[in-house]
C-alpha cells in the first residue's frame, strides 16, 4: 500500500493554527458579550449626568454636552424623600438579612447534613417542598402574621420574616455533605459536639461558600422590592427600592434624578462584590451538589 505525499505549495493545517482561531473566536464572543453587558450601565451613567431634555431628545449624543454634577446631589436634597434614610434603611436590613440567613440555614443545613435522627429524610423533603411554593400564596398569611405581631414599619417585619429560605439550606446542606468528616471527627474527639464542631471547625473552614452565599444574599436584599413596599408603608420605613419607585408618579418623572438616584443605589453592591469578588468566585467553585 503506498501513500502519497502531501502536494507541494499547500500549506499543512497545524493543530496550533485551529486552537489560535478558536481562541481568536473566545476572545471575540467575550468582547461582544461584555459590550452588550456594559451598554446599560453606559446608558445609566449618561443620563444620570445629563438634563432631561438630552434624556428625551431626539438627537441622541454619546455623552452629555454638559455634564450635570449637581444631580450627584440631587437626590439627597429631594424634599418628597429621604433618600440617605433609604439607603441606610436597605443597608440594615440587606446587613442584617444576610447574616440571619447565613446563620439559620447553615444550622439547618448543617443539621440535616451531619446530625442523625429519624425524620431527617422527611424534614428535608419537606424543606424542598417549599421550593414548589410560589411567594405569592404565603405573601398575604406572612403580611397578616406580621401585622398581627405589630412589626409594620419596623425592621424586624422587613427582616425576620425572609432568615429562612428553602434554596439556601438546600445548598448548605449539599456542602456540608461534602466537607471532610475526618475534621470534625478529630474535633469531637478533643470534646466538641456538634455545636463546637460546627463553630470551630466547618465555618472556618467554610468561608469561601460562606461569602459566595453571602453576596448573593445581600444582593437579593438590597434589591427586594414588593415585601418592602408592603410593609414600610411610612417614608420613613422606605427602603431604596421603593423610594425609587417614588420618583415616578402619573404626574411627573423626573428623568435625570431616576438615573442618579439609581446609579449612587447600586454602588454598595459594586462594593459587596468587589471586596468578596475572589472568595465569590471560589466559593462558587465548591458549590457543586454532592451525596
Amino acid at each position: 500500500m503506498t501513500t502519497t505525499a502531501p502536494e507541494a505549495g499547500k500549506p499543512r493545517r497545524t493543530r496550533r493554527g485551529g486552537s489560535m482561531m478558536s481562541s481568536s473566536g473566545l476572545y471575540l464572543a467575550t468582547g461582544i458579550a461584555a459590550v452588550l453587558f456594559l451598554v446599560p450601565f453606559y446608558i445609566l451613567i449618561r443620563n444620570a449626568f445629563s438634563t432631561d431634555p438630552e434624556i428625551t431628545g431626539e438627537n441622541w449624543k454619546f455623552f452629555p454636552t454638559h455634564i450635570q454634577w449637581g444631580n450627584i446631589t440631587e437626590p439627597f436634597r429631594d424634599v418628597t424623600v429621604d433618600f440617605g434614610q433609604s439607603m441606610l434603611n436597605s443597608l440594615i436590613v440587606a446587613v442584617l438579612h444576610t447574616a440571619g440567613t447565613l446563620f439559620v440555614c447553615s444550622l439547618a443545613g448543617y443539621g440535616l447534613a451531619r446530625i442523625p435522627y429519624r425524620h431527617a429524610n422527611k424534614v428535608f423533603y419537606g424543606v424542598l417542598f417549599t421550593l414548589m411554593v410560589p411567594t405569592a400564596v404565603t405573601f398575604v398569611p406572612s403580611f397578616v402574621l406580621v401585622s398581627s405581631l405589630g412589626w409594620v414599619d419596623s425592621y424586624r417585619g422587613l427582616i425576620i420574616p425572609g432568615l429562612f429560605t428553602g434554596f439556601t439550606c438546600f445548598l448548605f446542606r449539599q456542602y456540608f455533605l461534602g466537607f471532610p468528616k475526618e475534621l470534625e471527627e478529630a474535633a469531637r474527639v478533643d470534646g466538641l459536639g456538634y455545636w463546637g464542631a460546627y463553630w470551630r471547625v466547618v465555618v472556618p473552614n467554610s468561608l469561601n461558600f460562606f461569602a459566595a452565599i453571602a453576596t448573593i444574599t445581600f444582593i437579593n436584599g438590597w434589591n427586594s422590592f414588593l415585601w418592602p413596599l408592603v410593609i414600610g408603608q411610612d417614608p420613613s420605613a422606605w427602603t431604596v427600592q421603593v423610594a425609587l419607585s417614588s420618583y415616578m408618579t402619573n404626574q411627573t418623572v423626573n428623568y435625570h434624578l431616576i438615573f442618579m438616584a439609581t446609579a449612587i443605589s447600586i454602588l454598595p453592591l459594586l462594593f459587596v462584590f468587589l471586596f468578596l469578588q475572589r472568595r465569590l468566585v471560589q466559593g462558587i467553585a465548591q458549590t457543586g451538589i454532592k451525596g
